[in-house]
């Protein structure tokens, strides 16, 4: 069956950057579209963004589009987020999702989920 795996989290500073990975094992990632969600304490969960497969065209939350980009590695299976210049409140748990078959994603329903990478922005 399908599975998402997120790696990449840590502890960063205040304008650092961090690259997390979602690699995606049981189905081919040319056929699925991915979202990256974040969920911090207290808070509800947020789409950050999301990449689909007919296109490859991404979307972003206003709070991050000028600072997360998300690209997608075919041949690895492997869809990443790129987060520069970021702040405290990025501090959150992040998860990918998967769906198919891909042509659209943002504000969709997805079925497949990570178990999410813990990303810590403090100084």
């Amino acid at each position: 069956q399908l599975q998402l795996v997120e790696s990449g989290g840590g502890l960063v500073q205040p304008g650092g950057s961090l690259r997390l990975s979602c690699r995606v094992s049981g189905r081919t990632l040319d056929y699925l579209a991915i979202g990256w969600f974040r969920q911090a304490p207290g808070k509800d969960r947020e789409e950050v963004g999301c990449i689909t497969t007919g296109d490859y065209s991404a979307y972003y939350a206003p709070s991050v589009k000028d600072r997360f980009t998300i690209s997608r590695d075919v041949a690895e299976n492997t869809v990443y987020l790129q987060m520069d210049n970021l702040l405290p409140e990025d501090t959150a748990v992040y998860s990918c999702a998967a769906e198919g078959p891909g042509y659209v994603c943002w504000g969709y329903e997805y079925t497949y989920w990570g178990q999410g990478t813990q990303v810590t922005v403090s100084s």
